[in-house]
């Protein structure tokens, strides 16, 4: 059988009597080039335990398997077990969950599937659950390397440049957190049923280091946040709103100034290096109140 042979699909999921659900997002992959580069992209090797999340009927997840040491595979939709358990069955190294990756402990499921492997994300991800499911991943702390097929709107804001439309706080905590990289992009033609927007795969190797010195992680993403609040205004805005009760308005402008940023200044023109500076003397000055 050829899970990506159009033919193939519909006579596996007829005998299933399976349909798609626009809720969950799904559209399965008729392009067998696809799949075999989203495994190769993520390169596992029989040392690494993959996680994938969402295989519909396996065409990734039997990539994986030809590759990794071990594959675990979290499937919300109930239908589609008794779909996997005939697409993967000459697999043995496949483990097929049903659950739902928000609900589930990541870092317990790591550590029951995953004892002495290298643990690896590869998935290709309902568009609806992207941000949630990668900031679940990231903050877990407990893979090497996540790589997935997402909308293609969403892989270029992650790997956004400062001053750009695209550019947002969710550019940041990527690119704070990882080393985001687009590999290449997947025509809706690439799907049934075809999706209105292009995906990209994107690999988000898991940075072992912070790229840039803060004193308070969590301040850190508080000031970031505070910054993109209020987008089309200027950054003293913004700060305003967020610690105003703690600072005046000439405090935090002189606060700027000292971080030889003008008034005027916007958050979105702030890299790590600029958001970095500015935190930490936040830090400092309102620790000295």
């Amino acid at each position: 059988m050829d899970l990506c042979n159009l033919n193939d699909i519909r006579s596996l999921l007829g005998r299933h009597g399976f349909r798609f659900s626009k809720a969950m997002g799904q559209n399965f992959l008729i392009e067998a080039a696809v799949p075999q580069a989203i495994a190769e992209g993520c390169n596992p090797d029989k040392g690494c335990g993959v996680l994938e999340i969402g295989p519909g009927i396996g065409c990734l997840t039997a990539q994986l398997a030809k590759r990794a040491g071990k594959v675990v595979s979290v499937e919300l939709d109930k239908r589609l077990l008794p779909v996997l358990d005939e697409t993967m069955s000459s697999f043995d190294n496949v483990t097929i969950i049903s659950g739902d990756i928000m609900k589930l402990n990541v870092s317990d499921l790591v550590d029951t599937h995953f004892s002495g492997l290298t643990p690896l994300v590869c998935a290709n991800l309902p568009y609806n659950i992207t941000t949630p499911v990668l900031s679940t991943l990231i903050d877990s702390r407990r893979f090497e390397r996540i790589t997935v097929m997402i909308q293609k709107e969403v892989a270029q804001r992650i790997c956004a440049s400062p001053g750009t439309s695209d550019y947002g706080a969710f550019s940041i905590y990527m690119q704070f957190y990882t080393d985001p990289e687009i590999l290449f992009d997947v025509p809706p033609d690439c799907f049934t049923p075809q999706p209105k927007v292009t995906s990209a795969v994107l690999r988000c190797p898991i940075r072992k280091e912070a790229p840039v010195d803060v004193r308070d992680t969590s301040f850190f993403f508080q000031v970031v946040r505070a910054a993109f609040a209020m987008r089309r205004k200027t950054l003293i805005n913004g700060l305003l709103s967020a610690f105003g009760s703690r600072m005046s308005k000439t405090e935090l402008l002189t606060l700027l100034d000292d971080c030889g940023f003008s008034a005027t200044v916007r958050g979105e023109t702030l890299g790590l290096t600029e958001f970095a500076l500015l935190t930490n003397h936040l830090h400092d000055t309102l620790q000295a109140k």
